[in-house]
């Protein structure tokens, strides 16, 4: 009697799969959710080094997978055509993983600071020229213009005791 409950309740599991993955319940899920592979990992490595459990260099790739889960959800949401300007987001989820992991390290790696600051700073930079695209031209040249005002008035009134 045992036997047959089993294997009654086995074929009406199977026919639910097989009924929701003909109506695209699991396509939609997955095309919909699959950020989360990522993002929930870079999570739980967060939470398992807080809890004492991992070692300091598993915040590298909890960084990396966080960061890269939040790219992916937001490119998810919005189109793949995101990924053309935020594509520099791939390097900042490189300094996040070493910055999280310099920062708590006992033994303060050598390079390990400089390394997430330049990978970071990088893609700041390049990030705002993706976003600006041609308008970063338009940028550098008030740039200009501004610290050449600077120069012309700023450098003329060093005995007045004003300015740094």
């Amino acid at each position: 009697m045992k036997n047959e409950k089993a294997i009654g309740l086995f074929i009406i599991a199977a026919g639910l799969v097989i009924l929701l993955g003909k109506l695209g319940v699991f396509g939609f899920i997955g095309r919909n959710f699959w950020p989360l592979l990522l993002l929930l990992p870079g999570i739980a490595l967060y939470v398992l080094f807080y809890a004492r459990l991992t070692p300091s260099w598993s915040l590298v790739p909890a960084g990396i997978l966080t960061v890269y889960g939040v790219l992916f959800s937001i490119t998810n949401i919005g189109g793949a055509g995101l990924m053309s300007n935020l594509w520099p987001v791939l390097l900042l989820g490189i300094a996040a993983g070493l910055i999280g992991y310099s920062m708590v390290e006992r033994h303060k790696p050598e390079y390990v600071y400089p390394a997430a600051l330049i990978f970071g700073a990088g893609s700041i930079v390049l990030l705002a020229f993706t976003l600006l695209q041609t308008g970063i031209i338009y940028v550098l040249a008030v740039l200009l213009i501004l610290g050449g005002i600077w120069l012309l008035i700023g450098r003329g009134r060093t005995g007045r005791g004003r300015g740094w």
